[in-house]
This record gives C-alpha cells, structure tokens and sequence, in this order.
C-alpha cells in the first residue's frame, strides 16, 4: 500500500490539499478538508504572493530514499515532530488522508494531535520547531 506523506510539496506528482493554513504567526492551525482536491494551477496561483506550502497542507505518496527525512524504513520528521512538540489538540481531528498517511501508520495518535500545528514552508516559529523540521545530518 502506497503511503501518503502529509507534508509533500505542492509540486510533487499527484500533490493533493487536504488542509489550510490559518492563525496568526506562533498559534497557526490546520483546517482539515473534507476530501482532499487537486492542487492545480488555479490553486497555486490563488496562494500567490506566498508559496502554496505556507498556505496549505498537501499530501502526495512518499518519496521515500528520495526524501532527506527518510532513513529507510521511518519518517525522521514525524519522529522529531512527536518528540520535541506538545501536542496542538486533544483528539486526532477528522482527516481525508489518516487512512494511508505515513506519520499515521507510524506514530499513530501522536502525530494526529501535533499535526495541526504543523506548516511545510514556513519560518520555524520556536526552537523546538526548527530543531523538528531540520533534516537529520
């Protein structure tokens, strides 16, 4: 079974949003669609003048080996993620991706409740966010 990452690029092949970015910088959240959409042209330009990824949450199938957060077997990031940031909410909130989600099938529940807070492009916003994001050396 193909594993989603829920932190892909919005350029990546067969990229979906699943979720939009809102808040305020130091409190953002996720707002989880109800089904996933293509991330077209259209949409891509809607985020403009900020990447699509400081915006929007999209999934696409896992790079795996071609992912710096791969250590072939886990996702390094959602183990940062889990290990270094409290949880956002407390319960895993309703998400079109959990199904095939790799941070899901790996960290479980824990991922789920920190998920919310989590922006692919953006200024790290706390210590503990950085040291979550940067890739293992």
């Amino acid at each position: 079974m193909e594993r989603l990452c829920p932190s892909a690029p919005a350029t990546a092949q067969g990229a979906r949003v699943f979720g939009v970015v809102g808040g305020r910088p130091g409190a953002r959240r996720v707002a989880y669609l109800e089904q996933t959409i293509d991330v077209t042209d259209g949409i891509v330009a809607a985020t403009a003048p900020v990447s699509p990824n400081e915006v929007l949450r999209t999934s696409a199938a896992c790079a795996g080996d071609g992912c710096s957060h791969f250590d072939g077997r886990n996702c390094t990031l959602v183990s940062r993620i889990t290990a270094l940031l409290a949880p956002a909410v407390d319960r895993p909130p309703p998400c079109a991706i959990r199904r095939d989600c790799r941070w899901w099938h790996q960290e479980g529940v824990s991922a789920c409740l920190r998920c919310p807070q989590v922006v692919t492009a953006s200024r790290a916003e706390t210590a503990d966010m950085e040291r979550a994001a940067a890739p293992p050396a």
